[in-house]
């Protein structure tokens, strides 16, 4: 189950501070989607740590864009060895463990053909886009950050588990975040042209 691993993971953290670096060192396997499901979860509930979500939304990127490319990933050093404070960062973590479980227990392998071939690169591009919307700089904004990381967090369990339904709703998703941001541009729009216009 997605939650057990992203809770073992969790518990590797030790110290005052953690870097992207390690927690892909201690990842394995399927470390890069199991990476990008993490760096969902503090996005999941509604407390901000600085600098979390631009390294966390670059690491999902250029993660994802490793996987549609079928190749190792590379990371810049500034972002691999950035410090984040783990005394803020695991408890935020395990509350978002604790949404990933009422999720566990629907998931299941299903609808095969929307996690492989063809269809997984277009999935890992999705991921891609959900990490760029994450990375907006619109973090005071209520939801701005949560609703790409919960279309980001569907998906990458849908890949994981090999469940197509959670693919289909990661999409969901992300659709439902560009509707969100398009309506948040459209009334910085309309409210700049009513006070300067």
């Amino acid at each position: 189950m997605l939650s057990h691993l992203l809770t073992s993971l969790i518990d590797d953290i030790h110290g005052d501070t953690i870097t992207l670096k390690e927690l892909l060192e201690r990842s394995g396997r399927q470390g890069m989607l199991l990476i990008c499901a993490l760096a969902t979860l503090p996005f999941l509930i509604p407390v901000s740590i600085p600098g979390v979500s631009t390294v966390f939304g670059a690491a999902i990127v250029l993660l994802a864009a490793a996987l549609f490319l079928n190749r190792l990933p590379w990371l810049p050093q500034r972002i691999l060895n950035k410090p984040l404070d783990a005394k803020k960062l695991v408890p935020v973590l395990r509350k978002g463990v604790g949404v990933v479980s009422k999720i566990d227990r629907w998931v299941q392998p299903r609808w095969l053909g929307l996690t492989s071939g063809t269809l997984l690169r277009l999935n890992c591009a999705a991921v891609v886009f959900g990490g760029v919307l994450l990375m907006a700089p619109l973090g005071p904004i209520p939801f701005s950050n949560t609703a790409p990381a919960v279309g980001i967090l569907l998906l990458t369990v849908g890949l994981l588990q090999r469940d197509g339904l959670f693919v289909i709703l990661g999409y969901l998703g992300l659709v439902l975040s560009v509707v969100y941001f398009s309506v948040l541009g459209y009334l910085a729009w309309t409210g700049g042209t009513y006070l300067f216009g």
